[in-house]
Parts: C-alpha cells; sequence; structure tokens
C-alpha cells in the first residue's frame, strides 16, 4: 500500500506533518471506521488496472470475498467523483467526471513528464485520467478526510505511487514547489476571496505551466452573489460570469486565457445513486421549472478555462 506519509523530498517546505495529525481518530470521529474498512481490503489481487473512463480493477476472487470488498467500499459512502470499477463492483458515483474530463482532455493533450497538482481532488480520479495521459506524477489535495480514505481504498487495489491525496488546504501551501499543470475543478465559488484563489493557483504553476479552472458560472453579465444558498448549498460565496474568470486569470498574471467549454449541469451527470445516497441535483432544482435552482436562481452552468504562465 502506498505511505501517505512517504513524500518529503519531492515536496520540500510542504506541512506535512498535518497530514498525519489529519489522518487520525483525534481528528475525525468517523477515522477509525474507515480504516478499519481500508484495512479490510485485500492487496495483491489486481491483474490489471486501467486509467479509462472508468478507473478500473481487475483481478479474480470467489463471491464472498468479491462481498467483502463491496461491503467494505460501501462504508466509505458517500463516493462523488468517478466511476470505479473494482472486480465486479461498479462505484457508480453522484458525478459522471468522466463526462468532464473528456470535455478537457483533447486540449490537455500529452502530459508525459509533467507534474500536477489537483486542488479538492477529492477521491484522486483525475489524478488517474491524468496518469492515463502520460503525467509524470499527480499530488492531490483535499481537506474531507473521507475523500483521502476513498483513495487510500482504492491504492490497496492500484499500488501505484504516482497518485497522491493529502488532507490539505490550498491556502496551507508554499510556493517551494511547482507544477507544470494545476487543475482547480469545483472550488472557486466555494471561495471568499475568488481572486486571491487565482492568485494562489499562479504561484503554484511552473514558468510556462498551465492552468485549468473549473467553476459554476452565469450566463449573464453580472456574477450572481447568492444571499443563502444556492442549489441547496451553503458556502457559495460568487457564481462568477464567464468573463469575470478570464479577468481574474488575466489579473492573476495568466496569458492566452480560453474558454475551453461551457456546459449545463444534467441531473444525468450529477444524481443520487446506490454510491451517493443523499439528495442531489435534482432535488436542487426548482420542481415547476428545472432552469432554476430551487431558490430561484439560474441552475447551475459550469465553464472550463484554461491559463497559461509565461517561461
Amino acid at each position: 500500500m502506498v505511505d501517505p506519509y512517504d513524500l518529503p523530498d519531492r515536496l520540500p517546505m510542504w506541512p506535512l506533518h498535518l497530514v498525519q495529525e489529519r489522518l487520525s481518530a483525534d481528528f475525525h470521529g468517523d477515522f477509525t471506521t474507515w480504516l478499519n474498512a481500508v484495512r479490510s481490503l485485500p492487496t495483491g489481487l489486481a491483474k490489471d488496472c486501467s486509467f479509462s473512463d472508468t478507473v478500473s480493477v481487475t483481478f479474480d476472487c470467489n463471491r464472498h470475498t468479491q462481498g467483502a470488498i463491496e461491503e467494505a467500499l460501501q462504508q466509505l459512502h458517500p463516493w462523488r467523483k468517478g466511476p470505479f470499477c473494482i472486480g465486479t463492483t461498479t462505484i457508480n458515483t453522484e458525478w459522471r467526471s468522466d463526462w468532464k474530463w473528456q470535455r478537457l482532455k483533447e486540449t490537455l493533450g500529452d502530459l508525459t513528464n509533467q507534474r500536477v497538482l489537483d486542488i479538492g481532488c477529492g477521491n484522486g480520479y483525475f489524478g488517474w485520467r491524468a496518469l492515463e495521459s502520460g503525467a509524470e506524477e499527480v499530488i492531490g489535495i483535499d481537506p474531507t478526510i473521507l475523500f483521502c480514505m476513498q483513495h487510500q481504498a482504492m491504492q490497496r487495489f492500484i499500488q501505484d505511487p504516482r497518485n497522491w491525496v493529502l488532507p490539505l488546504k490550498v491556502e496551507e501551501l508554499p510556493t517551494s514547489v511547482q507544477f507544470e499543470l494545476c487543475l482547480s475543478m469545483g472550488v472557486l465559488y466555494h471561495r471568499r476571496d475568488p481572486l486571491h484563489h487565482v492568485r494562489q493557483l499562479y504561484e503554484l504553476t511552473a514558468a510556462g505551466g498551465r492552468c485549468v479552472l473549473e467553476t459554476l458560472t452565469v450566463t449573464a453579465q453580472q456574477s450572481l452573489f447568492p444571499r443563502d444558498r444556492y442549489a441547496r448549498m451553503r458556502n457559495v460565496w460568487c457564481v462568477p460570469s464567464t468573463e469575470q474568470v478570464v479577468a481574474w486569470m488575466t489579473t492573476a498574471g495568466f496569458y492566452d486565457v480560453a474558454v475551453i467549454d461551457i456546459s449545463t449541469t444534467t441531473i444525468e451527470e450529477q444524481r443520487s445513486t446506490e454510491w451517493m445516497r443523499f439528495e442531489s441535483l435534482s432535488q436542487s432544482l426548482d420542481p415547476t421549472d428545472s432552469s432554476r435552482t430551487a431558490e430561484g436562481y439560474p441552475a447551475p452552468i459550469r465553464v472550463i478555462c484554461l491559463g497559461h504562465k509565461r517561461g
């Protein structure tokens, strides 16, 4: 199994002591349950791994073992990003994250010899897709401990030390390490100071590197500042216009900022499943008008922007 503490040489000055502090029962009351679920998973079974649309591990085992694997993985509910397939168990996640990657993959192209930083990475799904595109290494950060444990569960089978998920926040990262590709997907609208976040991305992007910024957006010229909730989410501070996202990236120092994709989020792309049994997008929309949120705002639309940093 990949040791989540075995990184100091490659991440100088990073606060890796926080990783050990946070991956503990003292930090989160459910940690022991999650850790036991991960440790119950067998290792050494994998015959083959695929990092395509469904990140898959193939192996031979009996029904009893496969049933125990599925039960352990269900203890790590809810699964947000995916999909994954472990043996004969398909983890049908809330998000069809493969759809989002398909919108971006052609533009990113070959990632050979590139180190990738994935901010707000969830369980590391996009890290596996970046490896499929040739990335040398992916460092994912996400403060949600459960997502870190989901990644550790996947590593029981895959055992690939090129993809990491660490329980850190972007504001805790120094600029001692910079990356050829920085991903910030689904983070910006949770920031009270969006421009500051974009400037952090610029500082973490290596000279000559690129940054992908994906966020909720509105098609109107004016950005949206929800009064309380947006699509039932409490911590949405700003849903920017597409023009505003491009302006923030330009102000931060990126050049040739391009809009790669604008897509309406559908209930086929984000939905409740047996692996994410809580309410999802369909319950967050106006039941009489799917073009509006439950609060009356425009329904979720997402934009992907790509910017470059001068060499």
